[in-house]
């Protein structure tokens, strides 16, 4: 097994501030599949579990934050925020990836530092959190990282695959449609290459570090592209 870089548990604990009654907790949540054994279970149940914990405190902060909003806009941003992208932001903020169990294989192929494991890793120091000091404990450390980037977002954020539909349904066109082009790296951090094809227009393409990354970033690029051209 991989040893982290330097860094101990308890450095991280003091990042997660809370105090481990169960170190055992902590211990499995950094442990990737690659490193588990009998001895060491690896963090993929946690994982599951701090998924919901995350879920749930996001949406009760969401309530407290914005009360005149509708369920909707709501929902636009608690998944803007819960997604693989937020998850892997706090993660690299609290140096999570430096702290995690890996085989030696893994661990030179650098996926300590791949944006997919670390957001899982986080999901499950989460559930960790929650399992060692109760709800309170896990609203603790969410308040503290996604408070920000929750009271940053001023207007519900626009979601960009919508946001080409309806640009295209607004035009009478039919709707845009994603083809994965490619898939490369390896099997534990693949990256996604997607084309999006809209009737009349040129089509686009955009890597990402999933499926669904790619297909947000193609259809970014498009409407770019698409507000370019009206603009000329």
């Amino acid at each position: 097994m991989a040893k982290p870089p330097g860094r101990s548990p308890a450095a991280l604990a003091v990042r997660l501030g809370h105090d481990f009654a169960r170190c055992d907790l902590l211990a499995e949540a950094l442990t990737h599949p690659s490193a588990a054994s009998r001895r060491h279970h690896s963090y993929e149940r946690l994982e599951f579990l701090g998924d919901r914990v995350l879920g749930l405190v996001v949406a009760d902060m969401l309530i407290d934050a914005f009360p005149g909003e509708p369920e909707g806009d709501l929902a636009l941003r608690h998944a803007a925020l819960v997604r693989r992208e937020a998850l892997s932001a706090v993660a690299g903020e609290i140096g999570l990836g430096d702290h995690l169990r890996l085989a030696p294989g893994e661990a030179e192929a650098g996926i300590r530092d791949n944006a997919a494991i670390q957001a899982d890793a986080m999901e499950a120091v989460i559930a960790a959190l929650y399992l060692d000091g109760g709800l309170e404990a896990a609203r603790r450390f969410i308040a503290r990282y996604w408070a920000r980037p929750m009271a940053e977002a001023t207007r519900p954020p626009r979601d960009a695959k919508t946001a080409l539909q309806e640009w295209a349904q607004g035009r009478g066109l039919p709707l845009p449609h994603y083809c994965e082009q490619a898939r490369s790296g390896p099997p534990h951090g693949p990256t996604f290459t997607v084309e999006v094809r809209l009737a009349g227009k040129r089509p686009v393409s955009a890597t990402g570090a999933s499926k669904r990354a790619a297909e947000q970033a193609a259809a970014e690029n498009m409407l770019h592209c698409l507000g370019a051209a009206e603009s000329d």
